[in-house]
């Protein structure tokens, strides 16, 4: 049983639109004219209202925005005469959710009833699943690992979301450019608008500037009717192009135009169109690098970068690498319906010695796979589909972290500490190479002190 507010000032109408839902199993309440609706509604909370057209004082229409403006969620149903159809197509532009015509149809009124109240129903649930969704950013955050440079990049959302400014994300393929630019949507004040992402790898030349911009109906051929582009659908959100290079340089400029002014037109039309977005864009190849070779606009290159945040491979933050696995065990335990509760020390030592050519991503993969194959309460190595290859090779360069440093039953977090010291003890090592044992340029090359390096040489007994 839903509530339903009659609004009309035709006493006759009221009654028999009552009784017919009644029948239905409503609860029925009314109101007269546009000041009683107000109150009616502040009181009763209906769960729709049918508003006519022509009222006494203020009419259907400016009643419907005042409605909207105070309760937006609240689906309208216009009555009109044939006579005042131009209204009620205005009034749907304003958010009303259909309109019928008089004299009406009882069955199609009830009809229409239920798809508006099936609607709201819907809206409801993604509302809920959009806070639900929403909570989940913190544990995800701290899932991403504690090493330094991660912490950094979170650090930077967390400065830049705020803002309106346009981002650039950097990184290897698999680095969660789009994860990055989904939180840096939910940590600012437009994350109760759209996120649109458009991927610019996956779309034809030919159609990159009908997706973007959208066209008008008689565009070309095959345009039948008027259709939106990503910028519009994004209005008020944010729209995020992910490998922006895959742009054609045809493009290009017409992007730059809409970047820096916001305003852009149909593919065949001839009005300028006004959004409100936020642009954030991925990359998985040095965008510089890019403007040199010609492949990309260095005009559209100096607008977009406002801010760069770059995010390191998973093979230059393997500390991370317990964590990760832990979330995307938990992850895939509930995607599978499974209780896999750890990971055995041999599993672990192919995880760290692994180079993870396709970074988070690729770990994502391998984990759930192995959960699936997993017949105990933990990963073995039998369960682990890694790239055989890549992994003796890297094994033959590194020795990582042995097996006889950790014990069948260490937990993750024991684990995670030993591996964490071999890791650091071996990129100390490598700096101090790299330098040439100037001990000055080792810890700039680690982006430490020369005090903390010197206690680190000595924590390990470095030669």
């Amino acid at each position: 049983m839903k509530r339903i507010l009659i609004v009309d000032d035709d006493k006759d109408l009221r009654f028999n639109l009552s009784a017919v839902l009644r029948e239905e199993g409503h609860e029925v309440i009314a109101a007269s004219d546009g000041k009683q609706t107000i109150k009616v509604i502040d009181k009763s909370s209906p769960d729709l209202v049918l508003l006519d057209i022509k009222l006494p004082g203020m009419d259907g229409v400016e009643l419907l925005q005042e409605i909207k403006r105070k309760w937006n969620n609240l689906p309208i149903i216009m009555l009109t005469a044939n006579s005042d159809v131009k209204s009620a197509v205005k009034a749907m532009k304003l958010g009303a959710y259909d309109y019928i015509t008089k004299p009406f149809d009882d069955e199609e009124l009830i009809l229409i009833i239920k798809k508006a109240l099936h609607t709201q129903y819907l809206c409801r649930e993604v509302e809920h699943l959009r806070k639900k969704l929403g909570q989940t950013f913190a544990p995800i955050e701290e899932a991403m690992g504690e090493s330094v440079r991660i912490r950094q990049v979170l650090k930077h959302v967390d400065i830049i979301a705020a803002t309106n400014m346009t981002v650039v994300l950097q990184g290897e393929s698999g680095t969660g450019k789009e994860v990055i630019a989904k939180l840096i949507h939910e940590k600012s004040l437009r994350k109760d608008n759209p996120f649109v992402a458009i991927d610019c790898g996956a779309i034809p030349d030919t159609l990159v500037e009908s997706e973007l911009f959208g066209y008008e109906k008689g565009a070309f051929t095959g345009a039948e009717e008027r259709k939106d582009g990503k910028f519009e659908q994004a209005n008020g959100g944010t729209l995020f192009f992910d490998e922006i290079t895959n742009i054609p340089n045809s493009i290009q400029m017409k992007l730059l135009r809409a970047v820096q002014e916001r305003k852009f037109q149909h593919l065949g039309g001839k009005t300028n169109i006004s959004v409100d977005v936020r642009i954030i864009v991925a990359t998985n190849i040095n965008l510089l690098e890019a403007v040199r070779l010609g492949k990309f606009r260095d005009d559209l290159f100096h607008r977009l970068n406002e801010f760069n945040i770059n995010l390191p491979p998973l093979r230059e933050r393997k500390e991370d690498l317990p964590v990760l696995i832990k979330y995307f065990v938990n992850e895939s335990n509930g995607d599978l319906g499974k209780n896999v509760g750890g990971v055995s020390s041999e599993a672990v030592r192919l995880l760290i010695d692994y180079p993870w050519p396709g970074n988070v991503r690729e770990l994502k993969n391998v984990i759930k796979r192995a959960v699936l194959l997993a017949d105990s309460k933990e990963i073995t190595p039998a369960c682990l589909s890694l790239n055989e290859c890549t992994c003796s090779a890297q094994a033959s360069q590194s020795p990582g972290m042995p097996i006889s440093d950790t014990k069948e039953g260490d937990s993750l977090k024991e684990v995670k500490e030993k591996s964490s010291s071999q890791i650091e003890e071996k990129m100390i090592k490598e700096a101090l190479v790299k330098a040439g044992g100037n001990k000055t340029k080792a810890a700039s090359f680690l982006k430490i002190d020369r005090t903390t390096l010197y206690s680190k040489i000595k924590e390990f007994q470095i030669k």
